[in-house]
This record gives C-alpha cells, sequence and structure tokens, in this order.
C-alpha cells in the first residue's frame, strides 16, 4: 500500500478540544474543510474556511441534526476503493468525492450518564451518524485515515510533516485499530445502560465488557507472563486502579492485586477510628484498629511480622510521619492509602522503591457490582459480596451468650474474615487480629495454623499468653464438624462467630456448650476464592 495525499478531511466532533489547531494545520496544508454543526461553526469562528455537509450532500440537515451525514455522497467518499474501476466510475456518474481524512469523535453518552441526565436526554446522546462515518473510514483504511481521539492530532500532523501531506498505511492501520476499538466501547457503553440502568437486568443475554489499556506491567504473576492494566470504560467505580502514585518503582501485576485486596478490606473501617492492614499474597497477616495510626500498625504488626516482611499496606486515615517510619522499618513493597502528610512524604522519600499510591477516598464496601473471573472456555460472573450483618442479625446459638466485648470482638473478626481466602478462621481481640488462617483444605487446619501463629508472636514478644486467649474467633463458613471450633476452644478463645447451617450444627453446639464457648450465627457465608 502507498501513501495517501490529504486532500479533503471531514470534520464532526463533540470534543472540541485542539479542534481550532488542527483544522488551522490542515488548511494550511491546502486541505479542504468539510464539516457540521457546532463544528463548523467552531471552525469558522476562528478564520478558517468550511463547507457544511448540506453543500456537500446537496441535502439539508434536518430531524434536529438526526440526519445529516447519512448520504451516499458521504459514505460513498469514505467507502469507494479508489483503484477499483466500478466504483471510480460510480463516483463519476453520480458527482461523488473522495473523503482522504475522517476526524469525528462521538457524542458523550458517557457524560450524559454520568451526569445523571433523564432517559430522553440519554437517548438523544446516542451517535448513529458518527459511528457510522468511522466504521466507513476505519474499513477503508487503505485509501482514508480516520482519527477519533483529539490525542492523536498531533501524531496525525507529525504523520503529514513526516509524508509531505500525506499518511503511511501503517499509520492508517494503527489509527483504524484504535477507530474500531473506540466504537467498540462505545457500542458496549449503550448496551450496558439499556441492560442495567434502564432495564434493570442483572445478567443480560449478552455482557459486554470493555476496558481501557491505562498501562503494561512489567510481567503477570511470573516473569514469564506477560499483563496489563486496564480501566473499565463507561461508569465505574475508583480505586486502586486509580490510585496516584507519589513514589516507587513500576507496580507489578501481584503489586496490583495485593493492594487491592488491602485497600477492600481497609474499606470496611471507613470513617472509623484509624486502621491499618498488612496483606501478603492476597490475604490480610495483620489488622488492627486503634485511638491513632501508630497504634494499629504496632497490633497488625505484632500479629504475624514474618509474613508482613515484603507485604502490602493500607491504612483507613490519611499516612502521618510516626507511622511512616515505623513501617519503613520492615521492608514493605506498597502503601495505599487516602492521604498523607508532608512529614510522611517526606520519610517514603528516602525508600526509593517503596511504593506510596493516594486514593484520596476508600471505596464503598457495600457497593454493588458485578465480579467477572475467567474459566476455560467461560466467564464466571457474580454480583459482589457486599452483605453486611449488624449486632441485630446475630443468633445466639449456647447457652452463654456473648458479653459486650466478646461482641465486639466477633464483629472485627467477623469483618476481616470476609477478606481471606477460604477455609477462613480469625481470631481477634480488642480490634487486633491474635491469628489469622487461611487457604487450607479444612476449617481445623487453619484454626491450628492461625493459633500457632499467636504462640509464635507472644513467644517473640514476650507475652505471658498468646492473644488467642480471650479472644473471638471467626468462621467465614459453617463448621462442618466441631474439630476447628474445638481448636479454637484449645487455642483460648472464649466466642465464636459463624454462619452456621452444617447438618451438625447440633453437635458443634453441644461441643460449644461443653468448652463455655459463646457462639452467634450470622445466617451469611463469606467464601473467598
Amino acid at each position: 500500500m502507498t501513501d495517501v495525499t490529504i486532500r479533503r478531511a471531514l470534520l464532526s466532533v463533540s470534543d472540541k478540544a485542539g479542534l481550532v489547531e488542527l483544522g488551522a494545520a490542515l488548511a494550511a496544508r491546502g486541505v479542504e474543510l468539510v464539516s457540521t454543526g457546532g463544528t463548523a461553526k467552531a471552525l469558522r469562528d476562528a478564520g478558517l474556511t468550511v463547507m457544511d455537509i448540506s453543500e456537500l450532500t446537496g441535502f439539508p440537515e434536518m430531524m434536529d441534526g438526526r440526519v445529516k451525514t447519512l448520504h451516499p455522497k458521504v459514505h460513498g467518499g469514505l467507502l469507494a476503493v479508489r483503484d477499483n474501476p466500478e466504483h471510480a466510475a460510480a463516483m463519476e456518474a453520480h458527482g461523488i468525492g473522495a473523503i482522504d481524512l475522517v476526524v469525528v469523535n462521538l457524542y458523550p453518552f458517557e457524560a450524559t450518564v454520568m451526569k445523571g441526565a433523564g432517559r430522553d436526554e440519554v437517548i438523544e446522546n446516542i451517535d448513529i451518524g458518527g459511528p457510522s462515518m468511522v466504521r466507513s473510514a476505519a474499513k477503508n483504511h487503505a485509501f482514508v485515515t480516520i482519527v477519533t481521539d483529539p490525542a492523536d492530532y498531533a501524531g496525525l500532523l507529525a504523520e503529514l510533516e513526516t509524508h509531505d501531506g500525506a499518511t503511511s498505511y501503517e499509520f492508517r492501520k494503527l489509527m483504524a485499530a484504535r477507530a474500531f476499538a473506540a466504537t467498540a466501547s462505545y457500542d458496549a457503553m449503550i448496551s450496558q445502560w439499556f441492560a442495567f440502568a434502564d432495564q434493570q437486568q442483572l445478567f443480560p443475554e449478552t455482557l459486554a465488557i470493555m476496558g481501557a489499556r491505562a498501562e503494561e506491567l512489567r510481567y503477570g504473576e511470573n516473569p514469564h507472563q506477560r499483563a496489563a492494566l486496564y480501566i473499565p470504560k463507561g461508569p465505574h467505580g475508583a480505586g486502586i486502579a486509580q490510585a496516584r502514585q507519589v513514589q516507587g518503582k513500576e507496580l507489578s501485576y501481584n503489586n496490583l492485586a495485593d493492594a487491592d485486596a488491602a485497600l477492600e478490606l481497609c474499606a470496611e473501617f471507613r470513617g472509623q477510628a484509624p486502621a491499618v492492614v498488612i496483606v501478603k499474597h492476597a490475604n490480610p497477616c495483620g489488622v488492627a484498629q486503634a485511638n491513632s495510626l501508630l497504634e494499629a500498625w504496632q497490633g497488625a504488626l505484632a500479629c504475624d511480622d514474618v509474613s508482613a516482611f515484603g507485604g502490602i499496606v493500607a491504612v483507613n486515615v490519611p499516612l502521618d510521619g510516626p507511622t511512616a517510619e515505623a513501617i519503613c522499618a520492615i521492608f514493605t513493597e506498597v502503601v495505599v492509602a487516602p492521604d498523607a502528610d508532608e512529614a510522611a512524604i517526606a520519610v517514603f522519600s528516602a525508600k526509593k522503591n517503596l511504593r506510596l499510591l493516594l486514593t484520596g477516598t476508600l471505596p464503598d464496601p457495600r457497593r454493588g457490582g458485578l465480579q467477572v473471573k475467567p474459566i476455560t472456555g467461560g466467564l464466571l460472573v457474580q454480583t459482589r459480596d457486599n452483605g453486611a450483618i449488624t449486632l441485630a442479625d446475630l443468633k445466639v446459638v449456647t447457652s452463654r451468650a456473648p458479653s459486650e466485648q466478646e461482641l465486639q470482638d466477633c464483629l472485627f473478626a467477623w469483618t476481616v474474615a470476609r477478606h481471606v481466602k477460604s477455609n477462613a478462621i480469625v481470631y481477634a481481640k480488642d480490634g487486633i487480629t491474635a491469628g489469622i488462617g487461611a487457604g487450607q483444605m479444612n476449617r481445623r487446619d487453619s484454626s491450628r495454623i492461625a493459633a500457632l501463629k499467636a504462640a509464635e508472636a507472644a513467644e517473640k514478644f514476650g507475652w505471658a499468653a498468646p492473644r488467642t486467649y480471650g479472644s473471638a474467633v471467626a468462621s467465614d463458613a459453617f463448621f462442618p464438624f466441631a474439630d476447628g471450633l474445638l481448636a479454637a476452644a484449645e487455642a483460648g478463645a472464649t466466642a465464636v462467630i459463624q454462619p452456621g447451617g452444617s447438618m451438625r450444627d447440633a453437635e458443634v453446639i453441644a461441643a460449644a456448650n461443653e468448652a463455655g464457648l459463646a457462639m452467634v450465627f450470622t445466617g451469611m457465608r463469606h467464601f473467598r476464592h
């Protein structure tokens, strides 16, 4: 394929950023400008000569602008295969002139939805003519250049400079690919709006999922895997993907996954007393709440300081200098916070590889939405696990009811357990995790592993007894047998919170009564795989 000289350009944009500068640069090269509505006015107001689309087609714009570019003299000029004799003859016979460049961006559908517009306004902002021109030009990229993003204007002008007013085939191919991605994501947003917002379908027959690449990552979970971060197209919540990286080396795939897990758990304490979450390999290894962030850090670290090495830290309030200094006392990969004061930023600046991410806010842990997980040959889609319980939801099932402090410990342990990989067991006391058992194939082993970590901490720090003594223990799912519960009792737990619902509930309750435990059922399970 050869270069194609740009002699006529059709410009029709909703986003006027850079329009005048582009139009002036094209006009300076002798390019004829054809335009529509507000785009033509903006160009004329800048002193540029513009042909109205109605002059090109010989047909007036009508129906409030709904019908203006859907015409053979537009699409014939875009779709004609220039070296095809029959196409050339048809153009000659019907007075169709070639269009060499199309600069189009689409009606602001997403922005209209995001501002809370009514249904009629949303529908009016579904572009028809724009996508049609984009697709026609992109299909015929052998002869036509299509540009859909103002960010590509500079690249277009550089291309014209390099090729003496023409574009190369490679550039046109690249722009065509971006153009089809733009129309695909645009249609996906419209499809999602119709399904979810307009018709309240939880699982539509066709699920359109689109994302824009934010960055390529160094590698995936392992060095031989490739990876990238994508941001959803259309309305979506903010989280780790939108965090501002203040310092540190490039984030890896695992960094982002772990940071997300830390932020999700930390968000459970949004608006509450200072909390610190330490995550390693997507599992929390220490969580604490206290009167100060520094105290919370010390409590979280004491739960399992071995696993905390090389971990991810998330906090629910702005970071301060003393806490930053304490965090930097051990090797930490990533720190996530809504904000950080100047003293904290100065402390972290001495650790050049440590990544500091500021989110500005914390996500709503009870927000809705869908989660998507690829499997071989398909996608698993489910609603987010945003279920919550309160004190009023708890059902006491043992002879002894838990004390007020035990109830508070139960709820804290339960909050953490819902973010631990199954089978999950969490011991907690006074707003601090005492031991966490994650990802085991049976609940008894999770109970014992968590208790072992607590015993190791007690020995290391010289405590009189492990923090599991007098603690509450949470299980993310029911105890199928009494063995896991008895292991918790052996570790010193005095209260238990679990969903209940096992065929052997009576056996487990009897074992709890015999051990003197207080136990409550939540009626809600929180498996996490």
